[in-house]
């Protein structure tokens, strides 16, 4: 198939999965359809695929009311908190600090400043969670206060493009909260003391997600796992963060609809990413306990494809001649250039647990978190496809090195396909 063919096809997967489908978020009736439209598109080119499920909450909102000396402030409920009616004098806390000395149990607190700087990582998040997040979380459960409203302002690493960005999305955490803008978390504190009433509209919904993992090659030892996470936030699109990805590995999957090379192919729409709970990365690692050390590549791919500037891919832990083949195949190409380290996204997954991984995305990246991450911008248009197709064309080409290499030098090439792996990636 030609290139352009190819590129056809990316802009039909994109269409489908970002316009026909409304929402990919985990647990929504979209993010199935886009499961199901992945692994029935991923069988056509000869995969067998499992489609192993989760428990997981969806999540609706439908706006807040809050209200203070006669005036009404804008404010929105926080993605999967608990609804509320409640009213309650107002406690204004900026700091770690004043939030242990303070007793807020009868209050309603607006939390500003230096402690609403970043978004706190969910509670029970398995990956990533600072000892200060950590402290917030376990003090403000502690003190129970009535409900919390967050003043914030941008945290693009952490949140995306969303502003004002939520200071707690999490289905773990049952103090029912809001989020506003720190303009008018400014307004709101000169009421410090006086009775607030507090309306959020907002309920949880029990629901199932699920992956899908795509094999070739079943009988091999020895792995390459591609990933991708096919959800998306809530009320947003999700070209670049994560339809690209997605679409990407279709493609690649039907670059390699005759394969018959020696080591195992496993392509995996992870579900979980950008949803509190990671479910989809819980739910990986729990079937691949013990059977990690079989995988001698992990390659993922998050927010590829931005139609300002080239293809960046970055290397972790990886043995020399998965290096050379890395390189030397994406050298081939002008719009692969190796970046800078990049620690947040579903390559960590593998790289804690001592997998060598090649991370695969976009040299704007930093852009699309400051600008369209997380939003209703996050659009079609955003994506250039062509570079989707260069992409997947490199990386069978990095498959095809990979097996050529483990035949030819199996004891040296970090992949050979007779199961005895690599010893500096298993210690």
């Amino acid at each position: 198939m030609s290139s352009s063919q190819l590129a056809e096809k990316a802009e039909r997967y994109l269409e489908r999965l970002c316009v026909e489908i409304p929402n990919r978020r985990v647990g929504s009736a979209g993010n199935r359809a886009a499961t199901d439209f992945f692994a029935e598109t991923v069988a056509t080119f000869g995969f067998r695929t499992e489609c192993p499920e989760f428990a997981c909450i969806d999540w609706a909102g439908d706006g807040a009311r809050l209200a203070a000396g006669g005036e009404l402030f804008e404010a929105a409920p926080s993605p999967y908190s608990l609804g509320c009616a409640v009213s309650a004098p107002l406690a204004v806390i900026s700091s770690a600090a004043e939030l242990e000395a303070a007793e807020i149990a009868a209050a309603i607190v607006l939390l500003r400043g230096e402690i609403a700087k970043e978004q706190l990582m969910p509670k029970n998040f398995p990956f990533y969670n600072p000892d200060e997040h950590r402290r917030i979380i376990s003090l403000l459960e502690a003190k129970a206060p009535r409900a919390i409203i967050a003043a914030t302002t941008r945290n693009p690493e952490l949140a995306g493009a969303v502003y004002p960005f939520p200071l707690i999305e999490d289905g773990d955490f049952d103090i029912p909260s809001v989020y506003l803008t720190e303009d008018v978390g400014r307004k709101l504190a000169s009421h410090a003391g006086q009775v607030v009433a507090l309306e959020s509209r907002a309920r949880r919904i029990p629901s199932t997600g699920r992956n899908v993992v795509a094999r070739k090659a079943m009988a091999a030892t020895r792995r390459i796992v591609l990933c991708a996470h096919i959800d998306s936030k809530l009320n947003s699109p999700g070209a670049l963060d994560n339809a690209a990805g997605v679409v990407t590995l279709l493609l690649l999957a039907e670059l390699l609809e005759d394969y018959k090379g020696g080591l195992g192919i496993e392509i995996v729409a992870i579900n979980g990413e950008d949803y509190y709970a990671a479910s989809g990365e819980k739910l990986y690692l729990e079937h691949n306990r013990g059977k990690l050390g079989d995988i001698a590549l992990s390659i993922n791919l998050d927010a590829p494809g931005y139609r300002q500037g080239s293809t960046a891919y970055s290397l972790y832990e990886c043995p020399d001649a998965i290096t050379a083949a890395v390189r030397s195949a994406f050298r081939g190409y002008a719009d692969l250039r190796e970046g800078e380290p990049w620690y947040q996204s579903d390559h960590m997954v593998f790289v804690q647990n001592q997998v060598p991984a090649v991370a695969i995305t976009s040299e704007g990246l930093m852009e699309i978190e400051n600008a369209v991450a997380h939003t209703p911008k996050d659009r079609p248009e955003l994506v250039d496809c062509a570079k989707l197709v260069t992409i997947a064309v490199a990386l069978h080409e990095v498959f095809n090195r990979l097996y050529a290499a483990s035949r030819d030098s199996p004891r040296s090439s970090g992949v050979n396909t007779t199961g005895a792996s690599r010893s500096a990636c298993r210690e």
